[in-house]
């Protein structure tokens, strides 16, 4: 492997040696891997070949549908949270509103083939709620585009036109990138088609709150309209589809996001062979183990998912994880967060066992786990419940609360058979633990509470040295929290 090789495939690469081995290496380099020297001596990638070999298999996409933004305004339905632009560039919305009659949206997105017969890859914020979809080749041939399948959750589309002998990317391996390595991206922002931007991987499994992508961000130059291009390694492979942006203005701020290769993949295989995605699903709510819960559930450092609760009969049940496990890897894989394990699960095939390793009372158990089947339509949590009759508020100063005991009713329509309703937080401890008025407190320091003495008993009987550890009832779902002494 040559010096100026190195310097592709890792990054930067200080140049060392004499004239004849740099004209060594320049003669030994093969032409997908060529780069230049700056005058600081420092090996920089050209990525000239790379763009003329893959620019007949980048596409652009344009979209043409009813915008419902007419009929509702945009809310936050997008697994990927509000706080990630999408990239699809909206154009005129058309004639104003006659009569109720929702007025036209028009969009744009990039592509790439990856079948001769007319298959594309693209995100499915792009050709979401399109009613008709136009492809445009890099030889300026137009097609009209179908959709075979869309997944929302990874934002995966693939399409098909009719065509024959397209070329095809070459798909490269997204589990072997490393970061610091050169990236190219090509796409249409702004409409202004085959647009090569470049930078470097500057981090990988990239979690954007509990998605199933474990993204790729680099600092390549994305905007609108780059949505579905592909990105590309140094040796031309695609390893990613560009799908967001971390911007306060709407435009590239050095923070973009791209799907692996091999998760796309997966995702396109099924879409396929089935039309949408069937994914794996454990049947728990976890939550990210701080340094707070690390230190109160006895771990020797921040790592892994806390499970908050367990479905009533589901795999995770029957396998035996209970409420207060800590897993702390997946198939083998070691969780250092608790964003990766949705994407380890969601990928396991339903009906496959999976072996999961958690952290019970201080030692670890493996368990084996039935992986089931997601239902996609199941998974939105319900909202709060109406109280009843108001009983008397009592406050417990140690924790900084205001405590109301709940009545038979409200027992009944939380469905639960114990708890103290939090009626108030006081600036403190519990405050800056991220209580709220609201929650409903089901176990303190691992105890049971059914009333505001058993919650008092549970405290008390523990040093007031220690951290208090809360399992707290919030809306649909549950999660503990460590309230640390002044």
């Amino acid at each position: 492997m040559t010096l100026v090789a190195i310097a592709i495939g890792a990054g930067l690469y200080a140049q060392s040696g004499t004239r004849a081995e740099a004209q060594a290496a320049e003669m030994s380099r093969p032409a997908e891997s060529a780069a230049a020297i700056s005058s600081s001596g420092i090996a920089l990638p050209d990525f000239r070949d790379i763009v003329r070999r893959n620019r007949e298999v980048v596409v652009q996409i344009a979209v043409r549908g009813e915008d419902r933004r007419f009929h509702q305004q945009f809310g936050d339905d997008s697994p990927f949270g509000e706080f990630f632009r999408r990239f699809g560039v909206p154009g005129n919305p058309g004639a104003p509103d006659g009569g109720g009659q929702a007025p036209e949206r028009r969009g744009s997105g990039s592509g790439f083939i990856i079948g001769s017969e007319g298959r594309i890859l693209t995100n499915a914020h792009v050709v979401k709620d399109a009613d008709e979809i136009t492809v445009t080749l890099s030889d300026n041939r137009e097609f009209k585009a179908k959709v075979l399948g869309s997944d929302e959750r990874t934002d995966v589309a693939l399409i098909e036109i009719e065509a024959k002998d397209l070329p095809v990317a070459r798909l490269g391996d997204s589990d072997q990138i490393e970061v610091g390595e050169w990236v190219l991206a090509i796409g249409a922002p702004f409409g202004m088609s085959y647009t090569a931007t470049q930078g470097i991987v500057s981090a990988t499994e990239r979690q954007l709150r509990e998605t199933y992508v474990p993204f790729i961000q680099t600092d390549a130059a994305v905007n609108p309209g780059n949505s579905g291009g592909p990105l590309f390694n140094a040796r031309g492979e695609v390893i990613g589809i560009n799908s967001q942006i971390l911007s306060g203005s709407g435009g590239y701020m050095g923070l973009s996001f791209a799907i692996p290769i091999n998760t796309a993949t997966l995702i396109a295989t099924q879409l396929a062979d089935k039309g949408f995605v069937e994914r794996g699903y454990l049947g728990i709510q976890f939550q990210p183990v701080g340094g707070r819960e690390a230190r109160a559930f006895g771990l020797d450092r921040p790592r892994g998912a806390l499970v908050a609760s367990v479905e009533p009969d589901g795999p995770a049940e029957k396998a035996g994880i209970q409420r207060g496990d800590i897993v702390l890897s997946y198939n083998g894989k070691v969780l250092e967060t608790s964003g990766e394990l949705p994407p380890l699960v969601g990928a396991t095939p339903v009906g496959a066992k999976a072996k999961i390793k958690v952290l019970r009372d201080g030692k670890t158990k493996e368990l084996t786990v039935t992986i089931g089947k997601l239902d996609e339509e199941a998974v939105a949590g319900a909202g709060g419940s109406k109280r009843g009759g108001e009983p008397a508020e009592e406050r417990e100063s140690r924790l900084g609360l205001a405590l109301s005991d709940l009545t038979d009713e409200q027992r009944e329509q939380l469905k639960i058979d114990g708890g103290v309703l939090i009626t108030g937080v006081q600036p403190g401890p519990a405050a800056r633990a991220g209580l709220a008025r609201g929650d409903v407190i089901l176990e303190a320091n691992r105890k049971k509470v059914d009333s505001i003495s058993a919650l008092r008993k549970a405290i008390g009987d523990a040093d007031e040295n220690d951290a208090t550890l809360l399992l707290v009832k919030r809306g649909a779902g549950s999660l503990f929290i460590v309230i640390e002494p002044e």
